[in-house]
C-alpha cells in the first residue's frame, strides 16, 4: 500500500453516494479515499501522482457479493456437469449439458483420464430439474464405473448423487437410518442424498473433495480471487465456514499477500462444527485484517426449492411433492440463535421457503422481545417466497434481506412449471416490495450455485427475465439505480461494512470496479452485458486476467 497521494481520473465515476452521484476524479492515499469530484477538488494535492490508466473507463465502487462461498474456487478440481455454460477461473468456457446422456458422456470421458483405480470421480453442477422424468441414479452412474467411487454434487449443493461403489465406501445401505437418503420402492438407496446429514458419510470419505471447507486450500482461495477479479468484485463472503485452525491460517496467509485482490468475509456456521461456538468467532476476530473480516454467523433452516427440500406453506409444491426438510427444527431456533445474538454478532439466516421464513420471523420476534438490540442487521438470506406480510414483519424487526435474484434467470421456468407454479414464481425474490417497505437489501449469486457476477445479478433484479425470455413479476423489478445499489452499498450494509466500502466517498477504502462500459448508459435491459476491465483494491490496480 503506497503512502503517495494518487489522483485517479476516469471517463466517469459512479459513486453510489446520493450527495454526489458522479465525478471524474478521486484522490487516494494510504489505500483510502481523500476526495472525490473534478479537477478543482484535486487542487489541494498539486504534487499527487496522476493515474491516467482509466481515462476511457468507468469507475464504480468495488462490487460486493454478500452471499457466496470460497467453494467456487475449489469446485473446479471436479468435473463440471451443469446445464448452463460456465467459465472457469482460468477463463475456459465449459459448455452446458442439455441431456442426461451428455452428462454421462462427460463423466465417462473424465473417468477414462483417471489413472488411479481407487481415486474417486467427483463432479458438480448437476440439476435434474431440467431433465424431466430422467434421473441420475446408481444405475446410470454405475454405467460410468461400478468400481470407482463417484459423487456428483447438485447445482444447489443441497443434494448429490453417488454410485454403488461410493454407497459402499460411505457405509450407506438399506439399513442406514438418516433423513434424506432417497430410496427405491424396494427400500434400496437410489444414490440420491438430500441435504447435509445424508451427504455427511460421503463427505467424511472424500475429505476436502466437494467440500465447503475450501478455506483450507490455498489454491482454491487464490482461484476464488481470480473469479472475483473477472467480475469486478472487491469484497466477497464465504458464507459457510467452520473457522478451522487450518482454514484461518490459510486465509490469513493468502489474503495478506499484496497480490491477492479481494477482501473476504467468512461467516461461522455452527451447523458444520458447533464446538467452540462464540469463542471460535471471537478468536477469529482477533486475527482479522483489512482484507479479512469476521463476525457474521450463518444458519441454514431449510433446503432448496428446485431440490424440493425447502419448507413451503400451503399449498406446498405445485406437483404435490412432499414438503422439504428442516435443517434446524423450528422448536430449536430460538435457543440456537440466542447466544450469538446476545454476544452482539450478526445472524445470516438461510430461508428459501416461506414456511421457513415464517418460523424464523417468529423466533427473531421473541428473541428481540427478550433481548432487545439496536442495529442488529440480522439478515434473511435467499428469502425467495416471502410475501408482503412477512416482509413487513421483517421491516418491523429491523432485519435486512439478501435475495437470490439469479434464481429468476436460471430456474424461473422450472419454478413456474414444476416447483411453485406461475403465481408464486412471479413474486419470487420480491425486491420491489422490500424496497417499498424500506428494508435494506442486497441480491446475490450464492456462487458456486450460480456464477459470481454481481452486474448480472443486478440485471436479474432489475429485469426479472428467465433464461427462456419470460418476465417474472414485472412489478417486483428494481430500478437500475436500486439494482446497482444492491450490489454495492446495499450489500455492504448487510455485512455491516458500509462504513468502509460500498460507495466512493472520502474516508472509505479505495476499492473500485473498473468497467469498459457505463452501466447507466447501457440501461437495465443490457446491464448484464457490462464489460469488466478489472478492479482497484486499496488503491492497488488489478487488471482482470485475460480470458
Amino acid at each position: 500500500m503506497t503512502t503517495t497521494t494518487q489522483v485517479f481520473a476516469a471517463r466517469k465515476i459512479l459513486t453510489m453516494n446520493p450527495a454526489q452521484r458522479e465525478a471524474t476524479h478521486v484522490a487516494v492515499r494510504g489505500g483510502k479515499i481523500l476526495a472525490v469530484g473534478g479537477p478543482a477538488e484535486m487542487a489541494p494535492w498539486p504534487d499527487a501522482e496522476p493515474v491516467d490508466t482509466f481515462r476511457d473507463k468507468v469507475l464504480m465502487p468495488g462490487l460486493v457479493e454478500a452471499h457466496c462461498h470460497l467453494m467456487e474456487g475449489a469446485m473446479w478440481d471436479a468435473v463440471y456437469v451443469g446445464y448452463f455454460d460456465r467459465r472457469d477461473p482460468d477463463g475456459r468456457l465449459w459448455r452446458g449439458l442439455r441431456t442426461l446422456d451428455q452428462v454421462i458422456d462427460r463423466l465417462a470421458g473424465a473417468e477414462s483420464q483417471l489413472k488411479e483405480a481407487s481415486k474417486p470421480l467427483l463432479a458438480w453442477g448437476f440439476d435434474p430439474i431440467y431433465f424431466g422424468t430422467d434421473r441420475l441414479s446408481v444405475r446410470e452412474l454405475d454405467r460410468v464405473s461400478a468400481s470407482r467411487p463417484i459423487a456428483v454434487m447438485h447445482a444447489s449443493v443441497h443434494l448429490m448423487n453417488v454410485n454403488s461403489a461410493m454407497l459402499d465406501l460411505a457405509g450407506i445401505n438399506e439399513d442406514t437410518d438418516i433423513d434424506g437418503i432417497h430410496r427405491a420402492p424396494d427400500g434400496q438407496p437410489t444414490g440420491e442424498l438430500q441435504e447435509f446429514a445424508a451427504m455427511f458419510p460421503v463427505h467424511r470419505v472424500l475429505g476436502k473433495g466437494l467440500s465447503l471447507a475450501a478455506a483450507e486450500d490455498p489454491e482454491a482461495v487464490r482461484r476464488f480471487g481470480r473469479v472475483a477479479q473477472l467480475a469486478g468484485v472487491t469484497t466477497a463472503t464465504d458464507l459457510v465456514s467452520d473457522l478451522s485452525p487450518l482454514g484461518l491460517h490459510t486465509l490469513r496467509e493468502v489474503t495478506s499477500s499484496d497480490n491477492f485482490p479481494l477482501r473476504v468475509v467468512p461467516a461461522f456456521a455452527p451447523q458444520r462444527n458447533p464446538e467452540g461456538g462464540l469463542a471460535r468467532v471471537a478468536a477469529a476476530q482477533e486475527g482479522g485484517s483489512d482484507k479479512l473480516h469476521f463476525g457474521p454467523v450463518k444458519f441454514i433452516v431449510d433446503g432448496s426449492i428446485q431440490g424440493f427440500t425447502a419448507r413451503l406453506r400451503a399449498p406446498g409444491y405445485a406437483g404435490g411433492q412432499e414438503n422439504g426438510l428442516w435443517l434446524i427444527p423450528p422448536d430449536q431456533l430460538l435457543d440456537t440463535f440466542t447466544p450469538f445474538h446476545r454476544a452482539g454478532l450478526q445472524l445470516h439466516i438461510h430461508t428459501n421457503g416461506d414456511e421457513a421464513t415464517e418460523v424464523v420471523l417468529d423466533a427473531i420476534e421473541t428473541l428481540l422481545a427478550r433481548h432487545p438490540r439496536a442495529d442488529h442487521r440480522h439478515t434473511l438470506q435467499h428469502c425467495q417466497l416471502a410475501d408482503e406480510a412477512q416482509l413487513r414483519r421483517a421491516a418491523d424487526l429491523g432485519m435486512c434481506v439478501n435475495f437470490f435474484a439469479n434464481h429468476l434467470y436460471y430456474w424461473g421456468e422450472a419454478h413456474s412449471t414444476q416447483t411453485v407454479g406461475p403465481e408464486r414464481a412471479a413474486r419470487m425474490n420480491p425486491a420491489g416490495t422490500a424496497r417499498k417497505l424500506g428494508i435494506p437489501l442486497s441480491v446475490h449469486s450464492d456462487a458456486p450455485i450460480t456464477p459470481l457476477n454481481p452486474l448480472f445479478t443486478a440485471w436479474c433484479a432489475a429485469w426479472r427475465q428467465s433464461a427462456a425470455g419470460r418476465v417474472l413479476g414485472e412489478g417486483e423489478r428494481l430500478s437500475l439505480e436500486e439494482a446497482l445499489h444492491a450490489v454495492t452499498l446495499g450489500a455492504a450494509y448487510t455485512l455491516k461494512l458500509d462504513r468502509l466500502i460500498g460507495s466512493i466517498e472520502p474516508g472509505k477504502l479505495a476499492d473500485f470496479a473498473v468497467l469498459d462500459d457505463d452501466p447507466i448508459a447501457l440501461g437495465a435491459e443490457r446491464l448484464k452485458d457490462t464489460r469488466v476491465w478489472g478492479t482497484v483494491l486499496g488503491g492497488r490496480i488489478f487488471p482482470a486476467p485475460t480470458r
